[in-house]
Formats: C-alpha cells, structure tokens, sequence
C-alpha cells in the first residue's frame, strides 16, 4: 500500500511530494562519489525486489519496504536509489503512478535518510556490537513506521474520503516493521563483523 497510484492525492501534495523528491535527489547527487554508484546500484535492485513480494495483512496487502536498512547503508543516496526503484516498478508493474512518483519517493527516501542518522547516532564508531545491533533494529523499524505514517498523512491530506484507508495503511504496517527490524538486524550484523567498511566502521 505504500505504492500509491495516479489519480488518489490532491494537486497540492502532489507538487510538494515532487518538490522534496527531487531536492533530495539533486542534493544526493551532488554528494555521491562515482566508486559508490554500484553499491547504489545494488541497492535499488535489491529495494525493487523487496517491493514486489506482498502478503496478505487483514482486508488489504503490504510488502517489504527496506528503507530503513537502505538509509543505513546509503544514506542521501537512499533518493536515487529508491527513485530508480520505484520508476522501474511503476513503468513495468504498474506498481504506483507516474504522476505520484514525487509523493512515493518522498514516502520511502525521507525515512531513508532518517533511518541513516538514527542509526550512526545510536551504533557511533562500530566499537559496541550490541549499539550497532540497536541501531540496525530501530533503524529498521522505524522506517517502516515512518513511511506508513507520510503515506497516510498525504492520504489524509488529500481529501476526507481516504482517512479511513489512511488509518488502515499504518496498522497493516505494524508486522512489516517488526519483520524489517529483524532483518536489519540479521543484515547489519552480519556486515559489521565480514565489511565493517560499509557501515562506515573500521575493519
């Protein structure tokens, strides 16, 4: 349900989504380092994959997100990454609009790039496991939770009609959070001990 299709928001939200999208991606850009690209690369592909496996919560379906442990790895590279993602999934599945493509990469890019901060702030330099094993939980957690609740509140926005799907988006997100936290954890942990260098740790 994070995939929002054309025709649901407001012109409003629609502008402002595409606004943040594309200043958070320009602004990634900017910073990228051409030898980070592939990583980038393996990202998105690894993010696309993720999206398309849905599963059935209550009336509706959700999917894996990922973009809590993508702004952990990626940081305000999450943007591009998650905006090729989503434009290739829009283009060959029909998963989420073209027109809406702003408000979905903001949705899922913002928390990213949250996600990433949270978890430096709480791992600091990689010294403490246990710290980097937080950090990757919350980190995963929380960037689920965060794009159910833009996702809702641009639903919400957009007319009085979608506040009762937007209210049914952050419950169904609920287990994914928790799923997406387990296997931040299960990802993080292991990178930190075989390529602590990705993580921006000394090896």
């Amino acid at each position: 349900m994070a995939h929002i299709p054309d025709g649901v928001l407001s012109a409003p939200v629609l502008v402002a989504g595409a606004a943040v999208s594309l200043a958070g991606c320009a602004h990634a850009l900017r910073r990228l380092d051409e030898e980070r690209i592939p990583e980038v690369a393996i990202l998105s592909a690894v993010f696309f994959v993720a999206s398309l496996v849905h599963f059935p919560v209550g009336p509706t379906s959700v999917h894996l997100i990922l973009n809590g442990l993508t702004g952990i790895l990626l940081g305000w590279a999450a943007f591009p990454a998650i905006a090729v993602a989503l434009l290739l999934q829009a283009v060959l599945f029909g998963f989420g609009g073209l027109v809406v493509l702003g408000a979905n990469i903001m949705n899922m890019a913002v928390p990213a790039v949250l996600c990433g901060y949270l978890f430096q702030a709480v791992a600091g330099d990689g010294a403490n496991r246990q710290r980097v094993l937080w950090g990757a939980g919350l980190a995963g957690g929380i960037g689920v939770l965060i794009t159910a609740l833009m996702v809702a509140a641009v639903l919400a926005l957009s007319g009085k009609e979608f506040i009762a799907a937007a209210k049914l988006v952050v419950v169904a997100h609920l287990p994914v959070a928790l799923i997406e936290a387990a296997f931040s954890v299960a990802v993080i942990g292991l990178l930190s001990r075989v390529k602590p260098s990705l993580l921006g740790f000394r090896a």
